[in-house]
């Protein structure tokens, strides 16, 4: 009679060990996902009927060419030079409007990179040029 009940199957199986093991992956992933998140901070304008105030000004156009080459205003231009450029048009015009346009075959981080030297010399108003795909 012993040897008949230990080939009894389970009625059921005990899921706890398994769920606590998912929810404590679920923790670790919540905690490196978070964690090694970074990102820019970007105050996104609000829509309205009002009329541009920044029409009138001169915006400076920074492009980023594929092989890496950078233009202010259509003319070739050095990294160095460029901030040097920017910081003395900044001193005369504090709210000048800048605009950075990357190539598509350009690397993002040289993208990346104008966008942090337009923070290092305190230039608020810079806006990104983009096109819809496709057309």
């Amino acid at each position: 009679m012993k040897a008949q009940e230990e080939t009894k199957p389970y009625d059921t199986i005990n899921v706890t060990p398994m769920l606590d093991l998912a929810y404590v992956l679920l923790v670790i992933f919540i905690v490196m996902t978070t964690a090694s998140v970074q990102g820019l901070k970007i105050d996104l304008p609000k829509p309205s009927n009002k009329p541009n105030k920044s029409e009138h000004k001169e915006t400076r156009i920074v492009q980023i060419q594929a092989d890496g080459s950078l233009l202010l205003n259509g003319a070739a231009i050095s990294l160095a030079d460029l901030e040097s450029r920017l910081a003395a048009m900044h001193a005369r015009e504090p709210d000048m409007p800048v605009v950075i346009k990357g190539d598509p075959q350009a690397h993002y981080e040289q993208v990346i990179g104008i966008i942090d030297l337009a923070g290092r010399l305190n230039i608020a108003n810079v806006g990104l040029v983009t096109a819809r795909i496709g057309t």
